[in-house]
């Protein structure tokens, strides 16, 4: 059984960058697609990017395209998400997922994954 572990999250000034990790405390990740997602409060689940297995294929959201990047070293079991240039509406509790690899590439769609990790906070504010 895989279980997501997610850190990283923080307090971080408008502008700012943070470095989101998720990891595999149980299993591996390399046979997976990984996604991560967001949740502010009072909205709904949001499909931030996601990266394949292989890592050759990534699907950033157009909300944080050029902004966000996905990578993953399956020899250190870990997906990272980089966040840079940071704004207030990024404020939110991120997740990671894991599910079924049924594309050759990937898609940010909660209804793709089936493991899911407990979430880090992100807040943006000055």
């Amino acid at each position: 059984q895989l279980l997501l572990v997610e850190s990283g999250g923080g307090l971080v000034q408008p502008g700012g960058s943070l470095t989101l990790s998720c990891t595999a405390s149980e299993g591996s990740l390399e046979n997976y697609p990984i996604a991560w997602f967001r949740q502010a409060p009072g909205k709904g689940r949001e499909g931030v990017t996601c990266i394949n297995r292989s890592g050759g294929s990534t699907n950033p959201a157009d909300s944080v395209k050029g902004r966000f990047t996905i990578s993953r070293d399956n020899a250190k079991n870990t997906v990272w998400l980089q966040m840079d240039s940071l704004k207030a509406e990024d404020t939110a509790t991120y997740y990671c997922a894991a599910g079924p690899a049924v594309l050759p590439g990937c898609l940010p769609l909660t209804t793709l994954y089936n493991i899911w990790g407990q979430g880090t906070q992100v807040t943006v504010s000055s």
